[in-house]
């Protein structure tokens, strides 16, 4: 009578909880730690891109698992966090085996790269993290594709010099980075700088400090007396509305101000309470609700009474960004149990369908994903797959991509994470790995 109650109440904890109840046992689910953040200055953004994560895995749940296996998630709120994100992690890490940790946090991710190595949990940090993690040879745990700070810097610069009409044109132009004060917002700088002194434009940097994110006044007005040709932002949470505010109030050109793809969501330029019309983007899958994959949502989650947010952010940029990156991490058990067997996983057969990852367009139209996922190809030695954004502009109520992918310059890129991967290898005593 005991073990029944104590079921009992299990599983209405569960349910209470939002999490889809197993037709499995424990033993054969596979374990999401879900290091979110849905209260403070970043919560508005946090909370959708947890929406999108655990709908999606709501819905793999009510297709019958991956191939079987059932997924199981916990959230742990990290406030973004750095010292409570690793707590986060140490008290999670345990409760099952691991899919994969997503820190949504360059600093978090900065402070588990060697926990996670020591634990053999894949650090999955889409499109963001320590760009130098890219060389899978240094970092064989930590994947960050689709596409790292420094690809997504020199793609930008690419859509800047097409602008311009030739890189020759830059000389002489100013270009400005507002970036959080954070090892996030710091990420792009080493790339900016770089293609600064090869292509004879000035390089302005303009801090956010993390404690006054809203309160930007003076730092505008020094923009508006250094007039930069161009602005990109590195920014997140309150800070991005805020910057868009305080450029609309000095009249900034909005169409030469290009936010990275955590400073391009409705959050960022409703939260503005200007038009913003022109704040242009970059993003690497599409907006809105046309995929296929939002009609089972609807029917098989939100339709049923177990949506995690509001269906109507179905479609908005950080939902969309939440289901990408539970469904890149689901289509990793499917190339891991290609391998392995359909069976959970431990964390080296998860790190090998990581690093065997090929999502073709086909792959993508079967798993009713078209636009919300890009072709992805992952190998031993690069771990970013093929860089390349699409750049989306804001017209007044929505979001409309205006471009075809832009690869980034990788000519550029490669060899600046490969040093920096080097360097990192030899101060903390890592062999690098051959990738035969």
């Amino acid at each position: 009578m005991n073990r029944v109650l104590i079921a009992t109440a299990a599983a209405a904890a569960i349910v209470g909880s939002g999490l889809a109840l197993p037709s499995v046992s424990v033993a054969e689910e596979q374990y999401f730690p879900l290091l979110s953040y849905r209260t403070g200055p970043y919560g508005a953004n946090g909370a959708q891109l947890a929406n999108g994560q655990i709908d999606y895995m709501k819905l793999i749940n009510a297709k019958g698992g991956v191939n079987g296996v059932m997924l199981r998630w916990e959230e742990c709120e990290t406030g973004y966090k750095t010292d409570v994100g690793v707590e986060c992690y140490e008290r999670l890490k345990g409760n099952g085996p691991v899919a994969a940790v997503s820190p949504f946090s360059t600093g978090i991710t900065y402070a588990l790269l060697e926990k996670a190595v020591a634990d053999q949990n894949v650090l999955f940090t889409m499109g963001y993290g320590r760009t130098s993690a890219a060389d899978g040879r240094v970092f064989p745990w930590v994947f960050n594709f689709p596409a790292t700070y420094w690809s997504q810097a020199t793609s930008i610069m690419s859509y800047i010099i097409d602008q311009e009409g030739g890189v020759e044109n830059l000389q002489g132009k100013k270009i400005g980075l507002v970036l959080l004060d954070h090892p996030y917002g710091r990420e792009p700088i080493p790339t900016l700088e770089a293609l600064s002194k090869d292509m004879g434009f000035e390089f302005l940097q303009y801090p956010v400090p993390t404690s006054s994110m809203s309160d930007q006044k003076s730092l505008w007005l020094k923009i508006r007396r250094a007039k930069p040709d161009w602005i990109m932002m590195w920014g997140w949470g309150a800070m991005n509305p805020t910057a868009i505010k305080e450029a609309s109030l000095i009249r900034y050109d909005m169409s030469r101000f290009i936010g990275n793809w955590w400073a391009a969501a409705e959050v960022d330029v409703r939260g503005s309470g200007v038009p913003a019309e022109g704040y242009i983007g970059a993003t690497f899958h599409d907006v809105g609700d046309q995929a296929p994959v939002f009609a089972d949502l609807r029917e098989m989650v939100h339709d049923a009474g177990n949506g995690t947010g509001p269906a109507e952010e179905m479609g908005e940029v950080l939902y969309n960004r939440g289901i990408a990156n539970s469904a890149f991490i689901v289509e990793a058990m499917y190339t891991a149990m290609a391998e392995f067997g359909n069976k959970v996983l431990t964390g080296e057969e998860m790190r090998w369908g990581f690093e065997n990852l090929n999502l073709t367009e086909e792959r993508i139209a079967e798993m009713g994903l078209t636009g919300i996922l890009p072709p992805t190809q992952v190998s031993c030695e690069n771990h970013e797959g093929s860089p390349a954004i699409k750049l989306q502009r804001w017209d007044g109520e929505q979001w409309e991509i205006f471009t075809d992918w832009i690869p980034a310059m990788t000519d550029v890129v490669r060899p600046l994470i490969e040093a920096d991967a080097k360097q990192y290898a030899s101060e903390n005593g890592i062999e690098i790995r051959a990738c035969d």
